[in-house]
């Protein structure tokens, strides 16, 4: 059954399904709750959430470095590869440290899978001078790894992930070690580089502006368990729960009485669709969906508290409106100052409804 794990490649990864998978560790803690998982061929999934919510424990399970606990599969294009090792579940890693051999060169590094699989040195030379091309790494390839910067030793770690032509690619927080500026440029060349190669990759991070840029779809991750599984938009726009909200983005909760559909606040009135009437409504607003309007032009006033200039917009903290000050993320032209009287514009399709909890 195990034999033909590596045949088919093409570049277009494998099916990947996770049943009743869950992880309790010997000593009696419980790292992740049985979970259920599809990961469509091709598809880039990213596990997102803070430290100790169970991503990682996850995605070891699924490269076969930690077995799950008793009655959990992990299943590769329908076939369970649950006790098979790592070396032979032709899966590809990349870890936050790169695990870079020090000795060798970059194109040793790059073709060190392809050497202990028994390719021949041509054709093993051609796929390190395709990826070296596909990584941008060029000129690089006789240096050693201690002569590379962190961005360089990323590219390799990743050339050498994907040489072999893995089903799978498993990336654990492999842009943590690196500075904003760079991480930034690299989230966009490594989004490049897997919608290029079309392997299925699951992707471990805790920020969520990777999750936001590089998946298909989002797996939010809290205390073990699943939160919410969504497209970055459907999670942006419509968590489920108030952790999913406030960990997704910057988020105003809005906490009130409801009546006919408008939350009672200090500052007036809020439209919310679907509110009804209740004692106690939990709504969500992001700060880019409120506008500054003239105070006497809207239902929701509110206080100028201080304003954040931050180049390309503006943070501006609202006092008075609601029971907690409101943030709004405004145009970088708009003139306010602290102490300013100012309404709130705010579309009652732009208000979540969360669960009251």
């Amino acid at each position: 059954m195990n034999e033909g794990l590596g045949t088919g490649m093409g570049g277009h990864g494998a099916a990947v399904r996770i049943e009743r998978c869950g992880k309790t560790f010997e000593d009696g803690t419980r790292a992740l709750d049985p979970a259920n998982l599809d990961i469509a061929r091709g598809e880039t999934l990213v596990l997102l959430g803070p430290s100790g919510c169970g991503k990682t424990t996850m995605l070891r399970i699924i490269a076969g470095l930690e077995p799950p606990d008793a009655g959990g599969r992990i299943l590769f294009d329908g076939v369970d590869v649950t006790g098979v090792p790592i070396e032979r579940r032709h899966v590809g890693m990349v870890f936050q440290s790169y695990a870079l051999f020090p000795n060798m060169t970059v194109a040793e590094n790059i073709g060190y899978g392809l050497k202990i699989r028994g390719v021949g040195r041509a054709e093993r030379d051609k796929r390190v001078a395709e990826l070296v091309a596909l990584t941008n790494i060029g000129g690089l390839e006789d240096r050693r790894i201690d002569q590379l910067s962190g961005g360089q030793r990323q590219r390799v770690a990743l050339a050498r992930a994907v040489a072999v032509r893995p089903k799978i690619l498993l990336l654990d927080e492999p842009l943590t070690a690196l500075d904003a500026a760079l991480r930034e440029r690299l989230r966009a060349e490594l989004d490049r580089l897997l919608r290029a190669l079309g392997i299925t990759t699951i992707y471990v991070t805790h920020d969520q502006a990777e999750a936001m840029a590089l998946g298909d779809r989002v797996v939010v991750m809290r205390k073990g368990a699943i939160a919410q599984i969504g497209t970055p938009r459907q999670i942006y726009f419509a968590p489920r729960d108030r952790f999913v909200a406030e960990f997704i983005g910057a988020a105003n909760i809005v906490e009130a009485s409801a009546r006919d559909g408008e939350l009672l606040l200090p500052g007036g009135r809020l439209a919310v669709a679907g509110a009804g009437s209740s004692e106690h409504a939990v709504a969500m607003v992001r700060p880019e969906t409120i506008g500054i309007v003239e105070a006497a032009a809207s239902q929701l006033t509110g206080t100028v508290d201080s304003v954040s200039f931050t180049g390309d917009r503006q943070r501006i903290w609202i006092t008075g409106a609601a029971a907690k000050p409101l943030a709004v993320d405004a145009p970088n032209i708009l003139a306010v100052t602290a102490g300013d009287r100012v309404g709130l514009k705010i579309a009652a399709d732009a208000v979540r409804l969360l669960p009251n909890d």
